[in-house]
């Protein structure tokens, strides 16, 4: 599917009002126009982050900018439209943490993030959430664990999709604790989240943006957010340390790349300029509103970052024996 959106620059993707405009350098060669493509549909956070760069480098550049999703095949077709196209800045990769481990879920992705692939930003990030059934009577993960390690049959967890962030972090639980939790795979965050509030799965580990919200009614209960500090959103749920496994850290994370070759100066230059743009207030402060935090790195930080995510993933899923698909 192809939805092409140009971004004007009074309607970032964010719902902001333009920031003000970054001041013009030398162009790469112009005239033409900038794909941003997003290989996730519409209105998810890789979506929003994707319009905003569109909208930042039409800001930048004086030129046509626009943000296409180019879905299917669990992202993989919009990545290898970038992976095939010429490295001259004018058509970049908007996407997220599935990128840098798709190789090691998707049997088709034949491509490596760190060779074949160019960073330029990481710009923001969303820690996990552990939450729970709310028909459950357990308050804690402390209380989850001995309840699961008594009656093994009456639990199991929720996985959003094989691969993704949440499924490392359940790995990483069950090692961690020794509750050896049956695995339950979705299709995505919303069916597993529907089933968890009518009891048919107790348990889920995602992004807090898709499930701090779902907490208000009672049918869902947050036990601990996987990061180093509790979330200013949600300053009752204790960090996953608080609860008893220190260290138990996990995100969710948006970045953009460029085809292989693309020169360190474009690379470089739009990675200033998402630098600035995520320190702009207003939009930290609709970031914050969505529980995505802003992250501002340099090019030879973000591929640290980068690396040290692929061997964790590497790690957990061949834990479990895990096979791409």
């Amino acid at each position: 599917m192809l939805r092409r959106t140009l971004i004007q620059s009074a309607a970032g993707g964010l719902g902001l009002l333009a920031a003000p405009v970054v001041h013009a350098q030398a162009a790469w060669p112009h005239g033409r126009t900038i794909r941003v493509v997003c290989p996730w549909p519409p209105g998810a956070a890789n979506d929003a982050l994707a319009r905003l760069l569109a909208q930042k480098l039409q800001e930048k550049l004086g030129a046509t900018a626009i943000a296409e999703n180019r879905t299917g095949g669990a992202g993989l077709v919009g990545t290898r439209e970038v992976l095939s196209a010429a490295p001259d800045g004018y058509t970049l990769l908007a996407s997220a943490f599935n990128t840098a481990v798709m190789p090691l879920v998707l049997r088709g992705a034949n491509f490596d993030p760190e060779r074949d692939l160019e960073v330029m930003a990481r710009v923001a990030r969303a820690p996990l959430v552990m939450v729970m059934s709310g028909a459950r009577p357990q308050r804690t993960v402390a209380e989850v664990v001995a309840a699961a390690k008594a009656n093994p049959r009456d639990w199991n967890i929720a996985i959003s999709s094989l691969g993704s962030a949440g499924h490392l972090a359940t790995i990483e639980f069950n090692r961690r604790t020794g509750a050896n939790l049956d695995m339950v795979a979705y299709r995505g965050t919303q069916p597993a989240l529907t089933d968890l509030m009518g009891g048919s799965t107790q348990l889920l580990i995602d992004p807090s943006f898709a499930l701090l919200p779902a907490t208000g009614d009672g049918r869902v209960r947050a036990l601990g957010i996987a990061a180093a500090e509790r979330s200013p959103l949600a300053p009752t749920v204790p960090t996953m340390a608080e609860a008893g496994l220190p260290g138990y850290e996990f995100q969710s994370w948006y970045a953009s790349w460029a085809p292989k070759g693309t020169s360190q100066e474009i690379c470089g230059r739009v990675n200033a300029l998402m630098q600035e743009t995520m320190r702009d207030p207003a939009i930290v402060s609709r970031l914050t509103s969505q529980v995505l935090e802003p992250v501002t790195e340099s090019i030879d930080q973000t591929k640290a970052f980068i690396r040290n995510e692929i061997s964790r993933a590497t790690e957990l899923l061949r834990s479990v024996n895990y096979q791409p698909e």
